[in-house]
This record gives C-alpha cells, structure tokens and sequence, in this order.
C-alpha cells in the first residue's frame, strides 16, 4: 500500500451518519475506505468530463470557430426538439 497521510475533515450530520452507516452494514470495513471510494468516485467521474470535452466538446467547438454558418438558432433548436418528442409521445400512444 503506498504511504498513507492522514487528515482532518469536517462533515455535515447527514453526511457522516450516512458514512457510519455503509460501515455498520458492513459495506466497508471503515470511515477511511468509505471516503476512499468516495475519492475513486470522483476520479472516475472527473476523467469521464475531461474525455467529453476533449473529445466531443472541443472538436464541435472549433469546427463553429472555423465555419460559425454551421450555427442553428437557439429557436431551431427548440423547434427540433418540440418535434422530436411529439414524434416519441405518438409513438407511445399507438
């Protein structure tokens, strides 16, 4: 295990009470893995952003910097997706 630094933290009630209870249940044998998880959680959740920025938001992005007459109005936008679940409450009912 690498080297492990201890800290001080401070929680709201509902937040430690939820802690203590994944460790009563036995979900995880202490405070520390529970944050631990809560930690990993975190990571993965950043990395998931950072690769849809990286790979889809950047690259639309800059190609509306390079051509913004690609553009469609926040009104077409709407118009699109009013039409789009009409379609899909159509579906449903028939």
């Amino acid at each position: 295990m690498p080297a492990v630094e201890k800290r001080t933290i401070s929680l709201p009630a509902a937040q430690a009470s939820y802690i203590d209870t994944l460790v009563d249940a036995g979900s995880y044998a202490s405070v520390s893995e529970v944050v631990r998880a809560g930690l990993r959680a975190l990571q993965e959740r950043d990395a998931v952003v950072e690769r849809w920025l990286r790979n889809d938001v950047i690259p639309v992005y800059d190609a509306m910097q390079a051509d913004p007459s690609r553009a469609i109005s926040g009104d077409q936008v709407m118009a699109a997706m009013r039409a789009h679940h009409a379609d899909h409450i159509k579906k449903i009912r028939t």
